[in-house]
């Protein structure tokens, strides 16, 4: 009877023992971790048109072919000075040219790999329940549609330092472009403060890395000019010793730097000069071909970006702050889970990281006038009201 009422209670002992260190379970820990090996970073599944190395660190435009071009001029160039005429000019004149070339140099490329290698302020496309939600707003807005009838534009207006600009709908993207923003057709992205699309970096040109762009072709122009100038001065020093043609013949590579060199001054210090009118006027490549904006503030088109001052709209472009990244090409894929839905309004609830996409847009750069943000994107304050609930 001991021994019966002994078994009775060791069993059960040993079986929930058997259980606990039991392989089953041992498996079912290494799930989570067979799952997050195939778990994608957003720049795998990115759905526009750019490259992507060192996962996701560098983004480029999908044609770079002109950029490795741009690479190799400037290091077979930079090469030959500093090989064949930096130690004549070291010995003759003052060892601080290849020193001051050599700064140059190394800023160049910074500046270049800079703008380059970086998101030059893509915005985030809608996601489908953000777009079927400004869907919705745009049919109310514009009330039943029978036969015949053709929607208006998509537009939006807003107030910016008392002029009205209007914001234009991206069918690709599906959102309202914030104001100065475009659509790139090469790279498929609509790009915040959007000056260009330039083939010789490989990539857009646009709020997150134009100043680098800008200082690119500054120090570019530099270079250029002081291995023009100094390999001029290198033949000459020669021809005075030896004559004008053993002079060639002792440096030929200077023949090719002077040829290079004059082909690119023109375009590049002319590059340079256009962008640096852009700047102290406080516009875009984009807005001054489509002539957006007048120069004089009393008319009726005035830049409203403009602050009035030249060295304000230098300070404003090249050492205001850098804004963050919006599209966050790094993080991890986040799997499908059902959205709660809002029994109030009937619109989908929305994470707030998706509402802090849209209501990022707009800030104090674009100085807009507080009043014409509550218009600007009626789904942002929406989302919020719900999410505050």
């Amino acid at each position: 009877m001991t021994g019966n009422m002994h078994l009775g209670v060791e069993e059960p002992i040993r079986e929930c023992q058997y259980n606990q260190i039991c392989t089953h379970n041992s498996s079912t820990m290494d799930t989570p971790h067979t799952k997050k090996k195939k778990i994608k970073r957003k720049w795998q599944v990115f759905p526009g048109r750019n490259k992507f190395y060192c996962n996701g660190r560098i983004m480029m435009a999908k044609q770079t072919g002109v950029f490795y071009l741009t690479v190799v001029l400037i290091l077979v160039t930079s090469g030959l000075f500093f090989a064949f005429d930096c130690p004549f000019l070291a010995s003759n004149l003052t060892p601080a040219i290849p020193a001051i070339g050599g700064v140059l140099f190394i800023f160049v490329m910074g500046m270049l790999l800079r703008a380059s290698f970086s998101d030059p302020g893509v915005l985030p496309r809608a996601t489908p329940e953000e777009a079927a939600d400004i869907e919705r707003q745009i049919d109310t807005a514009n009330g039943p549609s029978g036969p015949g009838y053709r929607p208006p534009p998509r537009t939006r207006e807003v107030l910016i330092n008392g002029q009205t600009v209007k914001l234009k709908y991206c069918f690709t993207c599906k959102i309202f472009r914030p104001p100065r923003a475009s659509h790139c057709s090469l790279c498929d992205n609509c790009v915040e403060r959007f000056d260009h699309h330039c083939p010789w970096v490989g990539n857009c040109v646009g709020r997150r890395n134009y100043r680098f762009f800008y200082l690119f072709i500054l120090s570019l122009s530099l270079l250029t000019i002081f291995i023009f100038a100094f390999v001029i001065t290198h033949v000459i020093l020669r021809s005075n010793r030896t004559g004008f043609l053993s002079a060639l013949k002792d440096s030929p590579a200077s023949v090719l730097e002077v040829v290079v060199c004059f082909f690119s001054i023109w375009s590049i210090v002319g590059l340079s000069g256009f962008h640096t009118y852009l700047i102290s006027s406080n516009q875009t490549t984009n807005e001054d071909i489509k002539g957006s904006w007048s120069s004089k503030r009393g008319k009726g088109n005035y830049n409203p970006y403009s602050y009035g001052n030249l060295i304000t709209n230098c300070c404003a472009a090249l050492c205001g702050p850098l804004p963050p990244s919006l599209i966050d090409r790094r993080g991890f894929v986040q799997p499908d889970t059902p959205q709660p839905v809002a029994q109030t309004n009937g619109t989908g609830a929305c994470p707030s990281n998706q509402v802090q996409s849209h209501m990022t847009y707009i800030d104090d750069e674009d100085c807009v006038n507080p009043s014409a943000l509550m218009s600007l994107d009626s789904v942002s304050s929406a989302k919020a009201k719900h999410i505050s609930r």
